[in-house]
């Protein structure tokens, strides 16, 4: 399974205290490739440096960086499907050219791909990424 990991999604499973630790787990254990460009992967160091320290950013920014299972995908184009919040493009845009099955947030902003019949763009949330996970 390919997903794009939304960066609130990233920021709550990082913690061996988070009920949400699975998913990070998962990434490690090879359970799903993850689908990144650079531009995730700068958002990411940027709000995990503000909320948890820029050293813990760097060193998951690492793990990330040299996992097997995570795909660096190049975007040749922007589809702007998101008008409410336009920063959250990146991530229709990584799934689209990545192919990917799903992207996984809790952002509300994202709901509005349920209303787009092309690119057809699935999102869900942690529990129903669990799911997706256990079949």
């Amino acid at each position: 399974m390919r997903i794009v990991l939304d960066t609130n999604i990233l920021l709550v499973c990082i913690s061996s205290q988070s009920e949400f630790r699975w998913i990070f787990d998962s990434l490690l254990d090879e359970d799903f490739t993850l689908c990144v460009t650079t531009d995730i992967l700068i958002e990411y160091e940027e709000i995990l440096g503000r909320n948890m320290g820029h050293e813990l950013a760097s060193t998951i920014l690492q793990i990330i960086e040299n996992a097997p299972n995570v795909d660096f995908i190049t975007r040749y184009f922007s589809w702007n499907l998101i008008k409410t919040d336009p920063d959250d493009n990146k991530f229709v845009d990584c799934a689209i050219a990545g192919n990917a099955n799903y992207v996984v947030s809790h952002d509300r902003h994202f709901k509005v791909l349920e209303t787009i019949g092309f690119p057809k763009v699935k999102v869900i949330d942690a529990e129903q990424f669990k799911k997706e996970l256990s079949k």
